[in-house]
């Protein structure tokens, strides 16, 4: 891993955990590529590699979805289960952030500030690289 890779998912940790800090019930996130590679995770009780390949696969179904109904491209996706939430956020055209939370948030507030969370990632992974790097 590089310096600038390294400082990269530094950057992303730390948004995953403030956006711990501003959703109650978030029971942590994850970044990863669009086809299921980890860049970063808060995740304490999940295995990361099998939630970002389980991500990629969701989101290729969901932009399927949205493409044969004419909804444009993939921007999120909210699947609740009994025992909580698990959100897919677009960060940028190369990434997703998953947030998973508890049956209890506020899930308004959890899209206020994942949307807000997935564009400052999205900045972070499309920053261009300095030159001679």
């Amino acid at each position: 891993m590089t310096r600038e890779t390294e400082a990269i998912a530094a950057g992303v940790r730390e948004e995953l955990r403030a956006l711990r800090g501003h959703v109650r019930q978030l029971h942590g996130g994850m970044v990863a590529s669009a086809d299921g590679m980890v860049i970063a995770h808060d995740l304490p009780d999940i295995e990361p590699d099998g939630l970002a390949a389980l991500t990629a696969a969701a989101i290729g179904v969901a932009t399927r979805l949205t493409d044969a109904t004419g909804q444009g491209g993939f921007e999120e996706s909210l699947t609740r289960g009994s025992r909580g939430y698990v959100a897919a956020y677009a960060a940028g055209n190369r990434a997703v952030l998953t947030a998973v939370a508890g049956p209890d948030t506020n899930v308004g507030r959890l899209h206020l500030q994942a949307r807000r969370t997935a564009a400052r990632i999205a900045a972070l992974l499309d920053t261009p690289a300095a030159p001679g790097r």
